[in-house]
């Protein structure tokens, strides 16, 4: 049956973010799919309540609180999914992020610490773990969270936007170098309701411009990312690898103005 190539039984994949949002999503999504999962991010308290979900799926959470800005923190991660659960085969570089800031109050540092957050992190666990994949399950996926912002130009993204566009090409990159046991792909997701949107759409203005400028009208759900997750990761994505997935709700420009005037 074609919902069997969604499953993604005895499968162990690592998750970074996965605290809330859509890492959270994620998570749970791959353990109602079958998979064990590693789920890493700063906050114990959420992570154990994203546990709690995995373990009500029927499957197993392995937590792992740590400041993901620190590149070997991050790189352990799929060591110590090979060593909770014996196997990788998949992993979901999820953190990242930026806050908007005026083109001309972004700092050189800011960039650098962007692309690092984004890109540079994402690499590092790549790194330590397509050795652990290739040998304990023989391939396997690899999952970038982008964002819409790398593709389109809003105001006051300079230093995010850039950094997602670079985690999009990488993915391409990636996905080349690492054929054909290790597919490599990507998802942008457009305005999604998560934490980091809550006081945004709690505004009524706001809340409406984003729905508006929006051609499906609509706010996503973080089920929505996972879904797309679940299918690039498993056997009904097996056909894919160095490519970008957009659940953006159809966006071809930005859908919320910043208050950032011309010069």
């Amino acid at each position: 049956m074609i919902l069997d190539r969604f499953r993604i039984d005895g499968q162990v994949a690592v998750v970074t973010g996965a605290g809330r949002g859509l890492g959270a999503a994620i998570a749970v999504a791959f353990a109602e799919a079958g998979a064990d999962v590693l789920i890493a991010a700063r906050t114990k308290s959420q992570l154990d309540a994203v546990a709690e979900q995995v373990s009500q799926a029927g499957r197993q959470a392995h937590v792992v609180a740590a400041d993901l800005s620190d590149l070997d923190a991050t790189a352990a991660l799929a060591e110590a999914a090979v060593q909770r659960f014996g196997r990788l085969d998949i992993v979901v570089n999820n953190v990242g992020g930026a806050m908007p800031c005026p083109l001309l109050d972004t700092t050189p540092q800011a960039l650098v610490d962007a692309f690092n957050f984004n890109v540079t992190n994402a690499h590092a666990l790549v790194r330590a773990a397509v050795p652990h994949i290739l040998a304990t399950a023989g391939g396997g996926s690899i999952l970038n969270i982008t964002s819409t912002m790398g593709r389109l130009p809003g105001r006051a993204f300079a230093a995010y936007g850039t950094a997602k566009a670079a985690l999009a090409h990488y993915t391409k990159l990636a996905a080349l170098d690492l054929n054909p046991r290790i597919r490599v792909n990507a998802i942008a997701p457009g305005s999604i309701l998560t934490s980091a949107l809550e006081i945004v759409a709690s505004n009524d203005a706001m809340r409406t411009q984003l729905e508006s400028k929006t051609p499906l009208q609509s706010i996503g759900d973080p089920d929505d990312i996972a879904a797309a997750a679940l299918y690039l990761v498993s056997p009904a994505g097996k056909y894919l690898t160095g490519k970008v997935l957009e659940p953006d709700g159809g966006l071809i420009a930005p859908n919320l103005d910043l208050p950032i005037g011309d010069l």
